[in-house]
């Protein structure tokens, strides 16, 4: 979980509590009974899966990884899928596998080595849409219906970039990001600034928009954003960075698996306003 070193500050977004009107209650992304959610978004948004990391601590490529018995790269693609969203694998280096293009395009980082800050740069630079959704590799757990709301939310309130936050601690993926912010970050990446939390804050500071954070745990309590598998907001934030985390993950899923789906607490939305 990308916990350490993101306690808030003086300079992190402020949080952001949900409020819908009835209309917008009416909008909530959800099938007929709530299974899934549906592919309504507007041609406006791409989804990007950052696979440009050397994997080091995991000791292989992430991407072909095993979990659950699908490479990590199926995962994060279904889960772009399920939100609607047409995507594509950025950040990748011109050494990586030529089979990552056997799953999706992909936009080469023409800078590798500078941080996934850079393959962010390329696949905005590589896009028309408004609005990229950015999910990295090893993050299998996310739901698709945070993502929707992430997106439907960057267009609401104007967001230079819309990022979830889980125990208190603001989480710098997934991330949408307004594709006007793509000059402010090539600035940052320019001047060696490769963090990528740092270069959100500077490029809403640039066009005046803001940088919203919203907590996931709220999200849930109110019906805008489940998983459902039941699996708790603190555990879809679980990243698979090392062999440790893996086997955490596969034994948390063996776990929920054993429990009966009729017991596990899944909220769901509510199209009642």
């Amino acid at each position: 979980m990308n916990l350490a070193g993101r306690a808030p500050g003086r300079d992190d977004p402020e949080p952001v509590v949900p409020s819908f009107s009835s209309a917008a209650a009416d909008e909530r992304v959800g099938d007929a009974d709530h299974g899934s959610p549906v592919a309504a978004l507007e041609s406006d948004a791409v989804g990007f899966i950052l696979a440009g990391g050397e994997s080091i601590r995991m000791g292989r490529d992430k991407a072909q990884l095993a979990f659950r018995g699908r490479p990590l790269i199926e995962h994060a693609l279904d889960l772009l899928a399920q939100a609607g969203l047409p995507a594509a694998i950025a950040g990748a280096p011109p050494s990586a596998p030529r089979s990552l293009e056997t799953f999706a395009p992909v936009v080469e980082d023409a800078s590798p080595g500078l941080g996934p800050l850079s393959g962010i740069c390329a696949a905005l630079a590589a896009t028309g849409a408004r609005y990229a959704v950015f999910l990295p590799i090893d993050l299998p757990l996310l739901p698709p219906s945070l993502l929707v709301f992430l997106l439907r939310y960057a267009r609401i309130t104007g967001a230079a970039v819309a990022i979830a936050s889980v125990s208190g601690f603001a989480q710098t993926f997934p991330a949408v990001i307004d594709r006007t912010a793509l000059s402010a970050l090539q600035s940052e990446l320019n001047a060696g600034r490769h963090g990528c939390f740092a270069a959100f804050q500077a490029a809403s500071r640039a066009l005046d928009q803001p940088l919203c954070s919203v907590a996931v745990e709220l999200l849930a309590q109110c019906g805008q954003a489940w998983d459902l598998q039941g699996r708790p907001p603190v555990h879809w934030f679980l990243n698979l960075n090392t062999p440790a985390d893996l086997a955490r993950a596969e034994a948390l899923e063996r776990q929920l698996e054993a429990v009966p789906q009729l017991h596990r607490i899944v909220q769901k939305p509510s199209l009642r306003g």
